[in-house]
């Protein structure tokens, strides 16, 4: 069984329904996991999807804020939905698959971006993410079934998965407190992360590119905020990864590339 599956930050998926189309007619993903869709799930453009051969649509939404959704040529007859926090944020779906490897739990995360002033004490949005990473180590450690996590997880753990490791060291997303969390979050379920085991440090690998800057492509300044990361199980099962930075630089784009990971079970 050949599964390609892609992640997303869309940043408004009907401000952008045009490029996911695109995507969508050339990388072929069977499944796409979706974020920031910021749309009620009764005006998600289910039609749409369906129209692009996309007829399995897990959403969990929220009107102008957050929101995921994971979309599949195939359906998706069963979702779980959990509120990160007790905050009422639409930022997590879990869609179970059946596969030649028995029952796989895909999650579909959008964690908290924070804020600008990384300090929990002065800035409520860095407090609710750093909470929210608390949270997720904590789930790690309980997992049972073989998983895969995809999604804008909000933070680059790496010095190459930012352009400038000592400049963001006091910007929120590669902050101590942020990546020694997703270190200890990877160590408590063993999580691989299949970028970087296809990309291996310290090539650089980013996923998201400021729209402040003039010309992305020229000043490069990106970071790696995307992810997927498997069961220790399921490493082997991963034949191919790529960031799709074209996707950047399509008309109207989001700020983030999509992520596409191939995988043969």
């Amino acid at each position: 069984m050949k599964l390609r599956l892609a992640t997303w930050n869309i940043n408004s998926v009907r401000a952008r329904i045009g490029i996911v189309e695109q995507f969508v007619k050339t990388y072929r993903p069977d499944i796409l996991c979706l974020q920031e869709t910021k749309v009620m799930d009764s005006a998600f453009p289910k039609a749409a999807f369906k129209k692009m051969g996309m007829h399995g649509i897990a959403i969990h939404g929220q009107k102008n804020h957050h929101g995921v959704a994971t979309v599949a040529k195939s359906a998706l007859p069963e979702m779980h939905k959990r509120d990160w926090c007790s905050e009422g944020d639409a930022r997590h779906v879990l869609t179970p698959l059946q596969t030649a490897r028995g029952a796989i739990d895909l999650h579909n995360f959008y964690v908290p971006a924070g804020g600008d002033v990384p300090n929990p004490d002065e800035n409520p949005k860095f407090a609710h993410k750093l909470a929210f990473l608390d949270e997720m180590i904590d789930w790690s450690k309980d997992l049972k079934t073989p998983s895969i996590i995809v999604g804008d997880l909000n933070v680059a753990p790496l010095e190459s998965d930012v352009w400038s490791h000592k400049q963001l060291l006091k910007v929120v997303s590669h902050t101590p407190q942020e990546t020694e969390r997703m270190k200890t979050m990877q160590e408590a379920h063993g999580w691989v992360d299949i970028m970087r085991r296809i990309k291996p440090e310290p090539e650089r690998l980013y996923s998201w590119w400021s729209y402040r800057a003039k010309d992305w492509r020229a000043s490069d300044r990106g970071r790696r905020l995307d992810h997927i990361w498997v069961s220790p199980e399921l490493a082997d099962a991963v034949s191919h990864m790529e960031v799709v930075e074209e996707a950047r630089g399509w008309e109207k784009p989001s700020d983030n590339a999509p992520v596409i990971a191939d995988f043969d079970f």
